[in-house]
């Protein structure tokens, strides 16, 4: 197994998700979309440095990652909730 290719790959997402938070500062809920990517991209490092090294604990920290996501997009609902309640709208303003 190679595993440059694999870390090029969660390095491109990684990089594709901070330019998705650079980029789309107007919609929260665009916002919390790369986010998300940077995740996968986190999980999938886990993945291979749990392969490459023959160790489970990569694969063990690797299934805690969809339960940092759910978590990370129950705050991110209740979040928008508020903001639309208080503001009337869910888009950010840049000053």
């Amino acid at each position: 197994m190679d595993p440059i290719k694999y870390f090029t790959f969660s390095m491109i997402i990684s990089i594709s998700g901070i330019r998705g938070i650079l980029l789309n500062r107007r919609n929260i809920p665009i916002m919390s979309m790369p986010i998300e990517s940077m995740l996968l991209a986190v999980n999938s490092n886990f993945l291979v440095f749990s392969i490459s090294s023959n160790d489970m604990m990569g694969q063990s920290f690797a299934s805690l990652v969809p339960t940092v996501a759910a978590a990370e997009s129950a705050i991110g609902l209740a979040i928008f909730v508020i903001t639309f309640r208080v503001r009337g709208t869910i888009l950010c303003r840049i000053y």
